[in-house]
């Protein structure tokens, strides 16, 4: 596998309007993200964004940048967009999508989210962590996987929900949406329109598996903060201030 990693970036986030050029340390948060993800060490990386302002941070500090259209409705369309004008050739054949407001997250957890792609039939890999907190097993913004342990901390993804799932005595696992496609499965998923559990759930990752694409997810310990909010930038911040190692 020859694979790239994107990260997508807009300036328009309803929550937190300019997020990506948030200060943490001294820096901008997409800036914090492109360095963790070239930590991770598995290919070149691309912030796909469709602002001037976030390109021109990214490439001050060393990084690549690829302009987008400002009208994507997903991170998903904005890298299907970037690589496709990046390698028309097909010479990158596993994208793997870091998100844009991750800024503490792990190399690790980027890596492994590559590992889940490791066999031909597997359209796209995505990480999971098991739910430890009581009151996280019950709430909508907390989305559950449900999925077949095929070897020690690894599954086969059978659906995402919003509701507590599944049923019944057993770990719950809380899903986290960083993935890695196969270039292949990412532009027959953005061909598709929204399906009806994705829209009902919405969660986008429904429609793959509507499509009948097969997504394996990686466990992994922590669930990386993300930041949507005036209070989780405050919290990143803190974290940052303590030392949050990459």
């Amino acid at each position: 596998m020859t694979p790239i990693v994107m990260i997508p970036a807009r300036m328009a986030a309803s929550r937190l309007p300019g997020k990506p050029m948030a200060d943490i340390g001294g820096e901008p948060m997409i800036v914090h993200v492109w360095r963790r993800a070239m930590a991770a060490a598995i290919g070149d990386v691309v912030v796909a964004t469709d602002s001037e302002e976030i390109a021109g941070v990214v490439r001050a500090a060393g990084g690549r940048a690829q302009m987008t259209r400002d009208d994507h409705p997903s991170g998903s369309d904005r890298i299907h967009e970037a690589i496709t004008a990046i390698d028309p050739e097909g010479r990158f054949d596993v994208v793997v999508n870091v998100q844009g407001d991750l800024p503490l997250i792990s190399p690790q957890a980027i890596r492994a989210v590559f590992a889940a792609i490791d066999h031909p039939d597997i359209a796209l890999g995505t990480l999971v962590a098991r739910i430890e907190r009581e009151e996280e097993r019950t709430a909508s913004q907390v989305v559950k996987m449900v999925g077949s342990e095929t070897a020690p901390g690894r599954f086969r993804c059978l659906y995402f929900t919003r509701a507590t799932a599944p049923w019944g005595d057993g770990p719950l696992w809380h899903h986290i949406g960083l993935y890695a496609w196969r270039r292949s499965a990412l532009a027959r998923f953005v061909a598709l329109p929204p399906s009806a559990l994705e829209t009902r759930e919405k969660l986008e990752q429904l429609r793959a598996l509507e499509a009948g694409m097969r997504i394996d997810a990686v466990a992994v310990d922590d669930v990386p903060l993300g930041v949507d909010t005036p209070a989780d930038l405050h919290r990143a911040r803190q974290l940052h201030a303590q030392g949050a190692a990459p």
